[in-house]
């Protein structure tokens, strides 16, 4: 930067005085300078992490060669920060602004740099929007959104994550009186400068015929973003920095571009935003084991119809234990190789499932994928993930996360950049829950980078039939942006309705640019294809099951006597009694059993009267284990560790001949879905049909043979399922009380009823499995009843289908609108509802969830994040814990239901800091003391408002 002394500039000449970065610098930086580096950054993305299929698509759509097309989009991404020539920006740095302050060639409206409302993106949209229509970019007076002008300024102008409204033409035209914050004068003269300066360094003469459709325009804002990122790391200016001397001639600039395009290559390597390379083609490259039916179906069919279209989109359906996984991962590869994809991202329901396909993925990587192979594990909790940071690990350990190997052709961490926040999606590789890819539809900051993040993955959603309406419409949005980018797309499902099929496959089309309706009929087990750029639906193919079984199912037709206290005798007819009747053999016999609860509390009741029913199982170790969400994260990865070697896959030819001692896990859902845990029985409190055939699908999963079991098990083919159905004192179905809304009450009568139908004949896995969940939803299903119990069945129908409806409508509302809508108004993809912020969007509008933080008080008055008193709450700073601190805090955290924190209670004041750090916010600190004795041998409590909350062997709890 020039001296303070040194004349004013001409406004005709660039002036470099302005600053664009300062913070952790020697001396600020020249904006132009960052510009230029942004767009170098750009520059490298384009030529190295975006494919050519979209390089020919974003090209032809803006009528322009690829070398064209490629000057002028890199050039739009050095004009992001062009805004920050004005006077609310430059005044933020106070001896930085006075270079140019008082220089008569800068006129400005008095206060001007004042207006801190007016932020410096804005003011790119605003400046950008008559200086691109200055250079012939096709304008449209009338409807300023369908200018290709005001396009490209408002995807510049959102590069913070918020598109802003269209511009108005009028106010447009005197910017400056409605907008007093661009300043005058010279401000507006040296944004054109500027403006003209990157443009000739750029080479980006050329303009461009037409906009971009939306799906590309996201493509371009998310490149932006990261361009912006990696240009704006303190060690990345600092490599290039000019001296204080530096005038911005343009010999100057266009050494500075030379040294930027080169610095660039390198920010973008470090970063690790790679391309993978599907190089595997062969199923024995990918996978140690010959394929089964479905995979060797696909093997033989799958890549003729793909190598046509590129994209598009696979439906498989098949029991659990058939080989999704792996069939969806060569799927991955065959697609992602056609649709010449960059990577993939494994999408799964819970944490728990996300964080067992991490090393899967991993694995699969290792064998079938070249390029860089980076990879990420996608959830909330993540980074606490013993599979992420490297197993088990002290507080100090995890604080420095897992190291990344130099060798860049084996290396498959992510580093620090990818791990930072919004950046997951970036990697070429992730495993994660379907949330971290549904936020990418909803009205949040940043939306455009995650569809940018997913527009050239293999995106593979697990468990496509495990989510309610609400997640469901948002799943069917991003399908339709998905099928716009022409992105490949796995569906994986053990239990998927017809009309759920149909509905994915339609929203997909839809995004593709294909509305006619065409018949979806999925087989089961089997598989359909959809072209991306046919809109073609292939004939179902079905496919035989290695895992042919008939599940015997067992309904035991219960009064509801849980809340029972556990030492009191279990009466005939009730749960109790039934429960420990069916888990006899194990007790006696050996082997293993799953009991599945509805609620969480109920588990904990089960498991106390287990205690008592059986105590030899009890205290032997492992005999009797408890699985749910309401523990410690620390404490749930410990349990969910032990039970992935109880009950996971055979290691070894010995544990596979040798029947596993007596040992049954009491869980909640958190085991029907992904967790590959093997069961000799599973109990199971009724459900709705699909729930009940994912936790039979744990039974008897894994090939043991006839050693490997207990003889009460045998034969292998004929898994057993209790059901533990609830009847009032009529004999009636009927939900308990303490299930709140879990289950729709009808579904559960339905459920009831086709069990009862199928009396002694069990159910054939595969071949009853598509039949019998469609009939559970069918319309005629009521004809066959009695009328008094149709005329019930169709009230609870008509209300399910009300909640339902309402959700999806919720759902639509919210979410961001569909590529075919965006109509040239990018706003659309940052506008919210009234009264919906980004908070309430997150939490799946107001799910009633909070987190606790339970405080151990000592004898002496400290408290401890642990009941032994040997973790200490460390102080914090001024801006909170530092990252050892917050990752040994947040180990500690537990999920409860937020109605548990309603109704006037107080936690523990929250230390200093702890309000600067945004996974800290909303935890409630609980202030426990210890009591002795009673139905926990030791146990924790306090009060809060007028529940009490416990915590002790079992879990959290309240009274």
């Amino acid at each position: 930067m020039m001296n303070d002394d040194r004349a004013s500039q001409q406004t005709d000449s660039l002036d470099a005085r302005f600053w664009g970065k300062e913070r952790g610098l020697p001396h600020p930086y020249p904006v132009v300078c960052h510009l230029l580096d942004t767009a170098a950054a750009f520059n490298v993305l384009w030529d190295d992490l975006l494919g050519h299929h979209t390089r020919e698509r974003i090209s032809k759509a803006l009528g322009l060669t690829a070398d064209e097309a490629r000057a002028v989009v890199s050039f739009w991404a050095g004009l992001h920060d062009l805004g920050k020539i004005t006077p609310p920006f430059q005044a933020q740095v106070p001896h930085a602004f006075a270079a140019v302050r008082d220089d008569p060639v800068y006129g400005r409206a008095p206060g001007a740099e004042a207006k801190g409302e007016f932020r410096h993106e804005v003011a790119t949209h605003w400046a950008l929007a008559s200086l691109l229509d200055e250079v012939g970019y096709p304008g449209n007076k009338r409807l300023m959104r369908l200018a290709v002008s005001h396009q490209v300024a408002q995807l510049l102008g959102g590069h913070h994550g918020c598109f802003g409204a269209v511009l108005e033409t009028k106010k447009l035209a005197a910017a400056s009186a409605y907008q007093p914050g661009l300043g005058e004068m010279g401000w507006e003269a040296q944004r054109r400068v500027h403006f003209a300066e990157l443009r000739r360094v750029t080479g980006a003469a050329a303009v461009p015929e037409r906009g971009l459709p939306a799906e590309l325009a996201m493509v371009i804002a998310g490149m932006v973003v990261v361009a912006d990122w990696l240009a704006s790391q303190t060690d990345a200016i600092m490599s290039i920095q000019p001296p204080p001397s530096w005038l911005g001639t343009s010999a100057e600039l266009d050494a500075h571009w030379d040294r930027a395009r080169k610095a660039a290559r390198g920010w973008v390597a470090e970063a690790r935003l790679g391309r993978a390379v599907f190089e595997a083609e062969r199923f024995g490259e990918m996978f140690p084991f010959a394929p089964n039916d479905l995979q060797s179906d696909l093997i033989t069919h799958l890549p003729q119809l793909v190598e046509a279209q590129g994209g598009g989109l696979l439906l498989v359906t098949a029991p659990t234990g058939d080989g999704k996984t792996e069939a969806a991962l060569y799927a991955a590869s065959v697609m992602g190789r056609a649709a010449g994809a960059r990577g993939l991202y494994f999408a799964l329901p819970t944490m728990a499932t996300a964080d067992a396909m991490f090393p899967r993925v991993r694995g699969f990587a290792a064998n079938a994928l070249g390029g860089d192979r980076a990879l990420t594990l996608l959830h909330s909790m993540a980074w606490l993930s013993p599979v992420y940071t490297g197993g088990e690990q002290t507080a100090e350990e995890s604080s420095r996360g897992s190291e990344v190997s130099a060798d860049r052709a084996t290396a498959m961490e992510a580093g620090d950049w990818l791990r930072g926040a919004k950046r997951g999606l970036l990697a070429p590789l992730g495993a994660g829950t379907i949330d971290q890819a549904l936020s990418a539809v909803l009205p949040l900051t940043h939306n455009a980078l995650r569809l940018f993040g997913l527009s050239e993955k293999v995106f593979v959603v697990d468990e496509a039939h495990a989510y309610g309406p609400w997640m469901h419409q948002l799943l069917t949005r991003l399908l339709e942006w998905l099928g716009a980018f022409r992105a490949p797309v796995v569906l994986l499902s053990a239990t998927l309705t017809g009309r759920t099929a149909a509905s994915l496959v339609e929203a997909y089309r839809r995004g593709a640019g294909f509305t006619d309706p065409v018949a979806v009929d999925p087989c089961y087990p089997g598989w359909i294809f959809v072209g991306a750029e046919s809109g073609e639906v292939s004939a179902p193919r079905a496919t035989e099951s290695r895992r042919k079984r008939t599940l015997d199912v067992v309904v035991r037709r219960v009064t509801w006597d849980v809340a029972e206290d556990p030492r009191t005798a279990a009466r005939s007819g009730g749960r109790r009694a039934a429960l420990r009747e069916a888990l006899q053999p194990v007790a006696e016999e050996g082997g293993t059993a799953l009991v599945c609860c509805t609620t969480v509390a109920e588990a904990q009741r089960t498991f106390r009267d287990l205690r008592v029913a059986f105590p030899e199982l009890a205290r032997r170790e492992g005999g009797l284990r408890l699985l749910h969400s309401r523990y410690p994260a620390f404490v749930r990865q410990r349990i969910t560790r032990e039970c992935e070697a109880a009950y996971g896959k055979p290691t070894s030819n010995d544990d596979i001949a040798q029947p596993r001692p007596g040992s049954i896990l009491v869980a909640t859902q958190v085991v029907e879905q992904s967790l590959d845990f093997d069961f000799d029985l599973i109990v199971s409190d009724l459900a709705p049909l699909a729930q009940l055939l994912q936790r039979a699908g744990r039974g008897l999963r894994h090939e043991r043979g006839m050693t490997g079991r207990p003889a009460w098990a045998l034969p292998e083919d004929a898994p057993r399922l209790v059901v533990l159905e609830p009847v009032d004192a009529a004999g009636d179905t009927t939900a308990p009380p303490s299930w709140g809304q879990v289950y729709d009450p009808g579904l559960l009568k339905r459920t009831a009823g086709l069990l009862a139908e199928r009396g002694a004949e069990g159910i054939d896995v595969p071949g009853d499995v598509q039949r019998l969940v469609d009939a559970v939803y069918a319309e005629d299903f009521v004809d066959q009843l009695q009328e008094a119990a149709g005329r019930e069945l169709r009230r609870m129908d008509a209300e399910r289908h009300a909640v339902e409806a309402a959700e999806a409508h919720l759902a639509d509302m919210v979410s961001i609108c569909a590529p075919a809508d965006v109509a040239g108004d990018l706003h659309k993809l940052s506008r919210r509802e009234a009264g919906v912020t980004e908070e309430l969007l997150t939490t799946r509008l107001g799910a009633d969830s909070g987190r606790v933080l339970c405080l151990y008080e000592q004898p002496d008055g400290t408290l401890t994040l642990d009941e032994a008193g040997t973790l200490p709450l460390l102080p914090s700073g001024q801006h909170g814990p530092s990252r050892h601190g917050l990752t040994q805090i947040m180990g500690h955290v537990a999920p409860v239901p937020g109605t548990w924190l309603r109704g006037g209670g107080e936690g523990h004041p929250s230390p200093k800091g702890w309000d600067k750090q945004p996974a800290l916010r909303d935890l409630t600190l609980l202030r426990m003391r210890l009591h002795q004795g009673g139905v926990e041998r030791r146990s924790w409590s306090c009060l809060y408002g007028e529940r009490t909350i416990s915590i002790s062997e079992v879990g959290l709890e309240t009274s």
